[in-house]
């Protein structure tokens, strides 16, 4: 790791004003060999993050070629929930200082917004949102050792797929530079010998560092978005508390940012969490206010803007929303407006990513324009003269079927498609159809089955006892009193497609969970339960509930807490070094998508692949690349490659070899794919003895052969 010896850098305009961090001790780390973790104890399974994806778009290395430390745990003995904030504030010191600091002055602002008397409810939900950045970045911190990384390193952490922030980034470094501000602070590192020194920066004027605390911060406002959400559902703050405290009792079941920071659902999600507060409020008030339609296409484009499955996300809602509608529980008017706004934040992602087709080819811009062809002629339907149940039966056929065929005939006309989306993983998962695109996701565990051991987590907490509970009242009060209980029949409708796609797809929990603590809120709701307190008091029951709720909650944040370990991959390093200093900058590199992206943010050397592996034209590439994993000839996978320019070639030998369960193996995912060669040897062990004559291995290491395409 390092030594004690360090010497300090200062990267700014000359004679900068000292920035306002906060004055606290750095953390070093313990002269030990380098990636040695301090404790050799690995956590229980069930309490390690998803574990990385083998052969998918989004992913890590497979099996042993982990680029971190295992995860130890670590004592901790705090004396009960409540003190939550100190103890993440005490595992903060000397960490992530910079983020820290904001962290304060946000709490400084919030304090103020409060002595200006800003509306209770708001103001509370405000208040949450400092906590929960603290608590993701102690989590990442304890993972990573973050702040203690050289500048390479971190890059080497952002594997997987990414949402570009570089123009925030550059306004942000332009401004501070303009009035002559530090924006950070950097060291050279002596690491123990043989590694080499390192520099490590810390601030907001680091890439990395600006990265972080951006998504941190940004989930951090999501929190406080929750507690609004779940005190307007409810009708009191008691349901906002429940919402947060079951989301941080469910963490590990939520989300994956404080492991995965730059994975692009990470900074999508927030806005969601956002377009349903707005949606609520517009289903739940009578008149239809211009400013509210405008913020959710507004939330509409940020939602789908960062990651390719929003709108099928978005799709969801809309098939929630149309039964409502053609029963008669929302006025046509008011989701006629819904729909157009639907439509141009659909058209406004069509123009922001360049033209691409497959905004206007998905089921969710089919379904759009479906439900307004039936909204434009319901008058007409009406005349038919049919019975009421024939009414609702000949609109939900007609929206069905026209979604589903104006969706093939767009992509046909469009050309996409050979895109691949999310329905089109959920339709191989349901119809058991296999192809090598669809295995190199459904392969990842993360694209596989929920696990079962799911609802039991849920049950430990309450939380599943609770909504269905809650589920079952609301469908019970629908028939007595359909009006008050408009957006709980939605939100109803909604927890039943995100329970269906999570149970498909486990990496959608991200999804349900959240959408479950939402729910939860309900407990609170007088409209439902006011039955009850009549009988008993209503605090004393909400209180009881949390009690239990926080018995396996605080055991799944103590746990949360006690996972630690460290960055570390030196053969990727020495990877990247000699790519760096022993091959020209024009020279095109290909292998592993994962790995690829480490090449291209670290060294800039142009590559032919990357993770986006929802585009035909990459996965086409992709494939081709992939195909040195097959049982291809060497010849023929040369010829491939030579057509694609590629110059060199990295070869992972644990790609060869790894196996998450049966089937999914990149051999066996090319025997299903490419069954007239499964009597040949594998490619791969025929590189990894002799890459003659149609390959020279230039460079190898533990992990990494570098072969040159001749």
């Amino acid at each position: 790791m390092v030594g004690q010896t360090r010497s300090k850098l200062k990267e700014a305009a000359p004679e900068p004003a000292r920035s306002s961090r906060c004055a606290q001790p750095r953390r070093r780390r313990r002269a030990t060999g380098a990636g040695e973790p301090e404790m050799e104890e690995p956590p229980a399974e069930a309490e390690k993050p998803q574990p990385p994806l083998p052969v998918g778009g989004g992913g890590n290395l497979p099996g042993g070629s982990r680029d971190y430390s295992p995860r130890r745990p670590r004592n901790l003995n705090p004396q009960n929930c409540m003190q939550m904030e100190v103890v993440a504030k005490t595992l903060l010191v000397g960490r992530f200082q910079f983020l820290s600091c904001l962290l304060e002055q946000l709490r400084d602002k919030v304090q103020q917004l409060r002595r200006r008397q800003v509306g209770s409810r708001t103001s509370v939900g405000i208040g949450e949102a400092p906590g929960p950045p603290i608590h993701l970045v102690t989590l990442f911190e304890n993972d990573r050792h973050f702040s203690h990384l050289s500048s390479l390193e971190r890059e080497m952490t952002f594997r997987t797929e990414m949402v570009i922030i570089a123009f925030w980034y550059r306004i942000f470094v332009g401004i501070m530079n303009l009035f002559g501000l530090e924006t950070k602070t950097c060291w050279n590192v002596t690491r123990v010998e043989p590694l080499n020194e390192v520099q490590s920066c810390e601030g907001l004027g680091d890439p990395a560092c600006f990265y972080v605390a951006v998504i941190f911060i940004l989930n951090g406002i999501m929190m406080g978005l929750f507690f609004i959400h779940g005190a307007y559902l409810s009708g009191t703050q008691l349901g906002g508390l429940i919402t947060v405290l079951c989301y941080f009792f469910n963490h590990g079941e939520a989300t994956r940012v404080m492991w995965t920071p730059p994975l692009r659902e990470s900074f999508s999600y927030p806005f969601l969490v956002l377009q349903m507060c707005i949606l609520t409020l517009i289903l739940r008030t009578s008149n239809n206010n211009r400013r509210h339609f405008i913020a959710l296409c507004l939330s509409n484009v940020a939602f789908m803007l960062p990651w390719q499955f929003a709108q099928f996300i978005l799709f969801t809602q809309i098939a929630s929303l149309f039964p409502m509608y053609v029963v008669g529980y929302i006025e046509p008017n008011k989701f006629q407006k819904i729909i157009y706004m639907n439509m141009v934040s659909v058209l406004l992602c069509f123009v922001l990513m360049f033209g691409n087709p497959m905004y206007l080819s998905s089921y969710y811009s089919s379904s759009l324009l479906m439900t307004l062809v039936i909204i434009l002629k319901r008058n007409k339907i009406q005349r038919l003269g049919v019975s009421e149940l024939n009414f609702w039966l000949i609109q939900g056929c007609a929206w069905l079927c026209g979604t589903i065929i104006l969706k093939f005939l767009t992509s046909k006309i469009l050309g996409v498609s050979d895109h691949i989306r999310l329905s089109d993983l959920i339709a191989a998962r349901i119809l058991r159809y296999t192809d090598f695109d669809t295995l190199i996701y459904t392969c990842a565990p993360e694209f596989d089955f929920m696990e079962k051991a799911t609802p039991l987590r849920y049950t430990k907490t309450l939380l599943l006892p609770v909504v269905m509970m809650i589920t079952y009242f609301i469908f019970k009060k629908t028939y007595r009193d359909i009006l008050c209980v408009l957006s709980l029949i939605f939100h109803t409708l909604q927890l039943l497609a995100f329970t269906v796609l999570a149970i498909l797809i486990m990496r959608l929990k991200l999804f349900l969970t959240p959408h479950m603590c939402v729910m939860a809120s309900l407990i609170c709701s007088r409209r439902l339960f006011g039955w009850l307190f009549c009988r008993v008091r209503f605090e004393n029951v909400i209180f009881g509930i949390l009690a239990v709720m926080s018995i396996q909650g605080c055991t799944n944040l103590h746990n949360q807490w006690s996972i630690i370990g460290e960055f570390n991959n030196l053969p990727q390093e020495e990877l990247i070094q000699w790519i760096k200093y022993n091959t020209r900058p024009d020279a095109v590199f290909a292998g592993a998508m994962p790995t690829m992206a480490s090449v291209k943010l670290s060294t800039l050397h142009p590559i032919v692949n990357h993770p986006h592996y929802e585009d035909a034209d990459l996965r086409a590439r992709t494939k081709i690349v992939y195909s040195t994993y097959s049982r291809k000839s060497a010849k023929e996978v040369r010829d491939k490659l030579l057509e694609l320019h590629v110059n060199y070639y990295v070869l992972e030998e644990a790609w060869c070899v790894v196996r998450t369960k049966p089937g999914c193996s990149m051999l066996e995912i090319w025997d299903v794919e490419d069954p007239s060669n499964t009597a040949n040897p594998p490619l791969c062990s025929i590189l990894l003895k002799d890459a003659r004559p149609y390959f020279t291995t230039v460079f190898q290491n533990s992990m990494y052969r570098v072969l040159k395409v001749n």
